[in-house]
C-alpha cells in the first residue's frame, strides 16, 4: 500500500472561492479613443475604462505652435480684484424703529 494520497473532490462551488489565475482576460471593453489632431474611434480594451486621450508630441509642431501650447500649460495668474466700499451707514439713525419691551 501506498503511503497517504491527496484527494481533490471538485465541485460547482469550489470555482466562486477564488478568482481565476489568468494573465490576460478575455472580456474587452468598447473605449473611445481620442487622438491629438481631435479624431475619435471606439476600440476595444481590455480594462473597462470609458476615455484614453493620446498626448501630444509637441516636437512635431512648428515653433510659433510649440510656443503657443507650452504657454497654455504654464499655470495662469490669479488675478487680485481690491474693491473700495464707502461705508456711509449710521445706525443712529435707525433707532426709533427699534422697540422696547
Amino acid at each position: 500500500m501506498k503511503g497517504p494520497q491527496l484527494i481533490r473532490k471538485l465541485s460547482c462551488f469550489s470555482g466562486s472561492i477564488t478568482k481565476p489565475h489568468r494573465l490576460t482576460y478575455t472580456r474587452t471593453y468598447p473605449t473611445l479613443l481620442v487622438n491629438p489632431d481631435g479624431s475619435t474611434f471606439t476600440i476595444r480594451y481590455p480594462e473597462p475604462r470609458q476615455i484614453i486621450k493620446l498626448p501630444l508630441n509637441i516636437w512635431t509642431l512648428s515653433e510659433a505652435e510649440r510656443k503657443q501650447k507650452l504657454e497654455l500649460r504654464k499655470p495662469k495668474q490669479k488675478m487680485v480684484i481690491q474693491e473700495d466700499i464707502e461705508d456711509s451707514f449710521d445706525s443712529s439713525r435707525y433707532l426709533n424703529y427699534l422697540k422696547k419691551k
